[in-house]
């Protein structure tokens, strides 16, 4: 089976990532070579949990990239990671011991196969609300409690950078993972647009149910304002989505999604208050979608106005950036 190098970048998780580090060190995988940790300018006491975590595990090493954003830390570890696959996950999750050795087993069936990913089931640090187990058991907490054993596809499958595996060769070929959250702001697509790269050079996607992780679920994302922050990304992710696959789009087309989005609110606006006062829990989607919808007028109105804006958007490779 390949050779593997674990991948984890980390922000202010001195809470959270010293589970996630330990989970990996039992992996029962053999060909793990490594776990870089790439430390993105964190202000807690991640640092020393990391240094203390690394003396007492060699396989665990330790690097820093001062350029705020998530991409640049998963970009950069590129270049320091020996392994023939890079499995990328956050600092935030628990392992399962088998989690590699179900995962990379993946890329023996088909060798055009460039990415895998399996199933994120929450570990919640309380006990959940019910309209979270109704409506947020999916990619709103960056869930997939898929059981499936094996899909294999040249189409987009939900595939999430806190559980995904992918060979260097090919995310070399693609220029590495978009940008997304960049200085506390989602500005891209992330690993959305690194399979659409992928997919694009001819290479296929393929789930593994049997391969597992759990996402440590915090109160603090247990609630409405999260939820509303959550779709308000998300937004920012498609506009630049539908920007890149279009190759830009112009002013009148940005124009014209700019007025269906704000129709849209102003209905979203309407029908809120409505379930809210009929005591219906779907309150909770309908003005997460205004936000969405918000947040897709903000982006686009930026694409109409900064050129700046758009050259970032069509850039293909981010890895050099790094270099």
């Amino acid at each position: 089976m390949k050779t593997v190098s674990v991948i984890i970048p980390t922000y202010n998780r001195a809470l959270f990532i010293k589970q996630t580090l330990e989970s990996f060190v039992l992996q029962n995988y053999p060909n793990m070579l490594e776990i870089i940790v790439v430390n993105n300018n964190s202000t807690d006491h991640t640092l020393a949990v990391i240094k203390e975590l690394s003396a007492k595990y060699p396989i665990i090493k330790y690097y820093e990239e001062q350029r705020q954003g998530v991409h640049y830390a998963r970009n950069t570890a590129i270049q320091y990671a020996k392994g023939e696959v890079l499995y990328y996950t956050d600092d935030d999750m628990i392992a399962d011991p088998d989690l590699l050795t179900n995962l990379l087993q993946t890329f023996e069936v088909n060798d055009k196969i460039a990415v895998v990913s399996g199933r994120v089931l929450p570990k919640w640090a309380i006990t959940p609300p019910n309209w979270i187990l109704k409506y947020c058991l999916n990619a709103h907490l960056s869930l997939n409690l898929d059981e499936t054993p094996l899909i294999i596809s040249d189409q987009m499958i939900n595939i999430f950078s806190c559980h995904e595996a992918i060979l260097k060769e090919a995310i070399i070929k693609a220029g590495g993972f978009n940008p997304e959250n960049t200085k506390g702001e989602w500005i891209g697509d992330g690993e959305t647009g690194l399979s659409i790269k992928l997919l694009n050079l001819g290479y296929l996607q393929a789930y593994n149910g049997s391969s597992i992780i759990r996402h440590i679920i915090p109160e603090t994302r247990m609630t409405q304002r999260y939820l509303n922050k959550r779709f308000a990304n998300q937004a920012n992710c498609d506009s630049f989505t539908i920007y890149r696959a279009a190759n830009g789009l112009s002013n009148s087309k940005l124009f014209a999604n700019i007025l269906r989005n704000f129709m849209t609110i102003l209905y979203k606006s309407l029908v809120t208050p409505w379930h809210f006062l009929r005591a219906r829990d779907n309150w909770r989607i309908t003005m997460a979608q205004t936000f969405y919808h918000i947040n897709r007028i903000t982006y686009d109105l930026k694409l109409m106005t900064r050129p700046q804006m758009r050259n970032l958007v069509l850039r293909d490779n981010w890895i050099d950036l790094n270099n």
